[in-house]
Parts: C-alpha cells; structure tokens; sequence
C-alpha cells in the first residue's frame, strides 16, 4: 500500500494479507480469552486458588524477554529499511535469541507445574493455562519460520524484499501481543 502523492510513504508495514491473518487470529484468541473468562466467573475461587500457584516473576520475566524480542525485530526492520543488512541480521538473530529464552523458560515453567501435579486436566484454570500458553508456543514456533525468512532475505542482494521483511516482523510482533494478553489474563488479573 503505498501513499499517490509519495509512493514511498506506506500506510502499513508488510503484506495487507498478513494484517487479514493478523485481525482473524485476534478474533480467535478473543474467542479463547471469553471461554477463560466464562468460565472463570463460574468458578472464582477455584481460578484464584490455581492462579496463586503461578510465579508472576516468571511471568514478567517472560513478558519482558518477548517485549525485548519485539524491539529486536523492529529494529531489524528499521535497519533493512536504511540498507544497513548486517545490522539488520544482527538483530533478526537476537529476535530468535528472545525468543529461545522464552521458549526456555516456558518449558522449565510448564514442568515445574506438571511436576507440582497441575497437569492440563488437574483443573479448568490449568487447562485453560496449558492450552493458551501451548498455542501460544505453536505459533513462536511459527514465527521461528518467519524469522527463517527474515534471515533468508537479508543475507543476499537478488532476493532481499523490504515488504516480506516487514510482513514477517509483523508476524512476530502479533505473538508478541497476543502473549501480553495472555500474560494479563493468566498471571495478573486476580
């Protein structure tokens, strides 16, 4: 999408089919968060009960790490935009490196519970728990592919797109958001 009186300017960043992707798995994780919450207020207690089991410093930790990431990979984006390709791939690795650390720290955290007996069927917060935080770990897998492309794009000249560039780092920061909510949702709201 470009701006007819600066074709240079652009409205928004990447593929306008991602920004589709983008407001249609919104609508999919809104759907999830109103189950939580459905079934949240029919059981406060036991959803308070199972929420205290929960280390909210991992989970600021975590938030952090994935806010860091979004950095990262905007910076990326920014440096691609100036020609600075080294740089830009510099960053797109530490993007991945975040996201490592995340999927790291997720892993000790969902042993640690499964450890403690909360398995996803020991009660309705941990399933609602273990499915939110997995599909959210299905799709940093997803962007670890995006990523993928990212790096595929910047290290050579003939097939460098500022576009698919940009549409990848959108796909990134979207999971990045989507873990905010999840963040508030799981760890904060009380």
């Amino acid at each position: 999408m470009t701006n007819r009186g600066n074709p240079s300017a652009r409205f928004v960043p990447g593929q306008a089919d991602m920004w589709a992707f983008v407001l249609f798995e919104t609508l999919i994780f809104t759907a999830y968060f109103g189950f939580y919450l459905f079934y949240r207020a029919r059981s406060p207690e036991l959803f308070l009960h199972a929420q205290a089991q929960l280390d909210v410093r991992v989970g600021i930790v975590n938030t952090l790490v994935l806010l860091l990431s979004s950095w990262s990979v905007a910076r990326c984006v920014q440096l691609a935009r100036a020609g600075a390709y080294g740089p830009a791939l510099r960053d797109a690795f530490l993007t991945a490196a975040f996201g490592l650390a995340f999927m790291t720290s997720k892993s000790v955290e969902w042993a640690g519970q499964i450890h403690r007996g909360h398995g996803i069927a020991g009660n309705e917060f941990f399933t609602y728990y273990f499915f939110l935080t997995g599909i959210h770990f299905v799709h940093l897998l997803i962007g670890f592919v995006a990523l993928g492309v990212v790096v595929y794009q910047l290290k050579s000249a003939a097939r460098r797109s500022q576009e698919l560039i940009e549409t990848c780092a959108t796909y990134w920061h979207t999971v990045d958001f989507l873990w905010v909510l999840i963040f508030a949702l799981l760890y904060v709201v009380r």
